[in-house]
């Protein structure tokens, strides 16, 4: 059940804001036997709620009186007071991010090797959008059967918005699809490459046949494989994020002619 404790006031606090809106106008003696808040707590919890002006006092009377502010405005300003606390707590958030990213240093295995594997629709897409995220120089994405799951239709508000921030970062990136992806995509796609893509210098698509598998190269360091799902053809079942020069070396070697040899494609 929702209380009044949620949006930041005590228990005394919520007890004494409540009788005042049973008793209305009362003074503090009065309030503190309708509440059960001690009376030798009452004024303090008192000036609280006009500090979070939830209460208004009547000075000139004797004794002093008080009454609580309509609900609607007392609830208004108590989640302003909140929104303001998470804005303020989001900033230090932000700031204590920006300090730590620049005091602590991603290294690569001592080896030089590493894989890792994500399982399933979401948690593959995470991996992508992360690895994405990491590159630094350059990116090679391949996009063979459309049925693998690269499919920007589907996550493509995510990935493209991962494409445009690694292209604002100077990454260069290239996209090869197979005829078969290019017809499958939405024409949502072909409007978001139009207005954000085509005019970077950064960035460049082609088509040719002959590209079954989908993966994804980041600085001729890393290569991320999709696995289609053994059962289904309508989602990716896994991918694997494999960081091995070697590896990686091999798997551009097998792109480049293929790159060589595509048509640059335009979205009509």
């Amino acid at each position: 059940m929702a209380s009044l404790r949620d949006l930041g006031l005590s228990e005394y606090e919520a007890r004494a804001y409540r009788a005042l809106l049973r008793t209305g106008p009362t003074t503090a003696k009065d309030l503190s036997r309708a509440s059960e808040v001690p009376m030798g707590r009452i004024y303090d919890v008192l000036n609280s709620l006009e500090g979070h002006d939830l209460v208004r006092s009547q000075a000139a009377s004797r004794p002093k009186k008080y009454v609580g502010v309509e609900p609607d405005a007392a609830l208004d300003r108590l989640l302003e007071e909140k929104r303001r606390e998470l804005d303020a707590r989001a900033e230090q958030y932000a700031t204590v991010v920006e300090e730590l990213s620049s005091e602590l240093d991603a290294t690569d295995p001592v080896d030089g090797e590493f894989w890792t594997a994500a399982v399933g629709a979401e948690d593959a897409t995470d991996l992508l959008l992360e690895r994405i995220a990491a590159a630094e120089r350059r990116m090679v994405v391949v996009a063979g059967a459309p049925a693998t799951g690269f499919d920007l239709g589907t996550v493509g508000e995510r990935v493209t918005a991962e494409l445009e921030a690694a292209l604002d970062r100077g990454v260069e990136v290239r996209v090869l699809l197979s005829p078969e992806t290019v017809d499958a995509l939405p024409r949502s796609v072909g409007r978001r490459y139009s207005a954000e893509l085509v005019d970077n210098e950064g960035f460049s698509v082609r088509t040719t046949p002959g590209v079954d598998g989908t993966f994804n190269v980041f600085d001729g360091l890393e290569v991320c494989i999709e696995v289609p799902h053994p059962l289904s053809g309508e989602e990716p079942f896994a991918m694997i994020d494999v960081k091995d020069a070697e590896f990686a070396a091999s798997v551009s070697e097998e792109f480049e002619p293929r790159w060589t040899e595509a048509e640059a494609l335009s979205f009509g």
